[in-house]
């Protein structure tokens, strides 16, 4: 007997089901279609790992670019770089929300993006860099190099962290002179719940004999102490070696050396998990429309098969339902409206006593560290206090789209039964929105003497500078597979560093300026979060409003059919009540197959 995979289940479960589609709704059948064709967003991977493990220069191998990203431990990255395919080789400093990019020449990359270098006369550090150039695996994946400063157990590795999760996978990056240490463990216990996928990497295997035996005490720990990532792939790597095959004296040594380096190999893996794994996302948002558009035509044939089988009892229930639901739109009170508002209000509450809480937390951190931090050490701190930052408005933000998303969800099922529901979310997601758009907020030139300049912007994943908008009423949250677009308010503070420098060792000042810098990026995230929900409220209130005109009009069509029914001889109403139960059996059986498939790939997912 064949077994079929599950890629090989979910295929034919999506032809059989688009066919079945296509033979009650064509324009359904279209629309699910469409989404099917759609390539699936690019993966990501996110390489992370401590201070000096080889991090950036295995970047530079993965690229074939060598000294692209900057190496030497005094120039660890200060700020994301995210490489993505182009035509031609280009930088930006990318300033998400808030200022133009600013194109850098690649030879001047170290300036922008480093710890040990100042930034051009007249420019501020940016959130992150965006390189592009025609490299080929970056036409299958693109790749972010996160911050290297103050290792995974700073305020970067935290930032690093809610990146990662952002990502399709996490690449972590180890090397050969040791096994873990107790901060990468720690690193990978925290977001063990958070990341699915992890590849790891063990550099440097050129210049250490016994890195099979760390290998080895490698895995004995992830076993103990990260079993989530215990089976998780290692590959041994050696930039060095990669780098050394571009000055071969004949292709047949730069062939072996780059064999031996390892790269090769690691970029075919990360093709194939990442490429393999966004393929069957892409799989699972058609089964997702699947199963939406199944529902939606379960909830039209019952509604026919009640017109058939009730008459009048149902044309009197409909009648009903309609003056209700237009007495919820004419009502001066809409009671609708004030819970939505209501509900929103104690968002906002929340929301404040979040961001309070973890900017009292960041700030009673960073005064310790302030406290213990030698004189040659300080100079660093003001861009955790950046990297923090952001994680918080990271972190704030996300549960602002969550929040939101149950809003809508309580207001929705407030107003409308289940099997209606079923009809507004197909109606709604086929229309392509509403939605609720998030405007950025206002920029604020920046000047010479403002020593603690918030920037404020909107930017998604882990800095990829694409602006977000939240899909309307909980239809992402009714989606278990593709997750709710999560709307990050980006905020730094690491322009001061860059002005006052020479003046970091003074602790007291430090104090000071920490104090000052949380409240303002406190005011600045508070104000934005208020102007954000205020104009939540109002669009999803639009959005409420036009659900219950489509209602309004979907029962008007429903007791059409009614009347046609009760017209219609008893012989007739049979046989269509008939063909009607093969229908609705075929189309609710279509919808449950859908869905288990789904749960299926979820708990693939879970144990991977």
């Amino acid at each position: 007997m064949t077994v079929t995979t599950l890629p090989g289940q979910v295929k034919q479960a999506r032809e059989a089901l688009l066919a079945l589609l296509r033979e009650n709704d064509p324009q359904a059948a279209k629309w699910v279609d469409d989404i099917r064709r759609a390539r699936p967003r690019k993966p990501s991977v996110v390489v992370v790992g401590e201070t000096n493990r080889g991090k950036s220069s295995l970047v530079n191998a993965l690229l074939a670019k060598p000294g692209l990203s900057p190496v030497d431990a005094d120039v660890a990255t200060s700020a994301y770089l995210v490489f993505d395919d182009a035509p031609e080789w280009a930088a930006q400093a990318c300033y998400p929300g808030q200022l133009a990019p600013v194109g850098i020449p690649l030879d001047e990359l170290a300036r922008w993006v480093s710890v040990g270098h100042e930034l051009p006369e007249g420019q501020l550090p940016p959130r992150y860099v965006e390189v592009t150039g025609p490299v080929p695996i970056l036409e299958r994946v693109s790749i972010v190099d996160t911050p290297g400063v103050g290792g995974l157990n700073s305020m970067h590795g935290e930032l690093a962290m809610e990146a990662a999760a952002n990502a399709t996978a996490l690449l972590f990056v180890v090397d050969a002179s040791a096994p873990f240490t107790s901060g990468e463990l720690d690193f990978l216990r925290k977001v063990g719940d958070r990341v699915e996928t992890v590849l790891f990497a063990l550099s440097k295997t050129d210049q250490f004999r016994g890195w099979r035996e760390v290998l080895e005490a490698d895995r004995q720990l992830l076993d103990e102490h990260a079993p989530r990532f215990a089976r998780s792939a290692f590959h041994p790597v050696s930039a060095r070696m990669f780098e050394m095959a571009g000055r071969a004296p004949n292709e047949q040594a730069a062939a072996m050396l780059r064999e031996r380096s390892g790269v090769s190999a690691l970029q075919a893996a990360m093709q194939e998990e990442l490429v393999g794994r966004s393929a069957m996302l892409g799989e699972a948002n058609t089964l997702r429309a699947l199963a939406t558009a199944l529902g939606e035509q379960y909830a039209i044939l019952s509604a026919e098969q009640r017109a058939l089988s009730s008459g009048e009892d149902e044309a009197e229930a409909l009648r009903a339902r309609r003056d209700k639901l237009a007495a919820e739109r004419r009502s001066s009170t809409r009671g609708w409206q004030l819970k939505l508002r209501g509900e929103i209000q104690r968002a906002r509450v929340d929301l404040g006593h979040e961001s309070s809480r973890q900017m009292r937390d960041a700030q009673a951190w960073f005064r310790q560290q302030i406290d213990a931090a030698k004189r040659e050490r300080l100079h660093e701190l003001p861009q955790q206090v950046d990297a923090a930052l952001q994680m918080i408005s990271q972190r704030v933000s996300g549960i602002m789209a969550h929040r939101l998303n149950r809003v809508t969800e309580i207001a929705l099922a407030d107003l409308f039964s289940p099997e209606e529901l079923d009809v507004i979310r197909a109606q709604f997601l086929r229309a392509g929105g509403p939605q609720v758009v998030l405007r950025t907020p206002d920029k604020r030139p920046p000047t010479p003497e403002d020593k603690l300049l918030v920037f404020m912007g909107v930017s998604g994943g882990v800095g990829a500078g694409k602006i977000a908008a939240l899909p309307l009423a909980g239809f992402a949250l009714l989606n278990p597979v593709v997750l709710p677009a999560t709307i990050v308010i980006g905020l730094g503070a690491g322009w001061w560093m860059a002005r006052t420098r020479r003046h970091a060792a003074d602790k007291q000042h430090m104090r000071q300026w920490l104090v000052e810098s949380i409240a303002d990026a406190r005011a600045t995230l508070d104000q934005l979060v208020a102007e954000q929900l205020i104009e939540a409220e109002q669009q999803l209130s639009l959005a409420l409003d036009e659900a219950l005109a489509r209602r309004i009009e979907g029962i008007e069509a429903e007791l059409k059919e009614v009347d046609k029914a009760i017209k219609m001889d008893a012989q007739e109403r049979a046989r269509q009540l008939g063909e009607l139960n093969r229908r609705l059996r075929e189309v609710g059986d279509g919808r449950d197959r859908a869905e288990n498939l789904l749960s299926t790939m979820r708990t693939v997912r879970d144990q991977h």
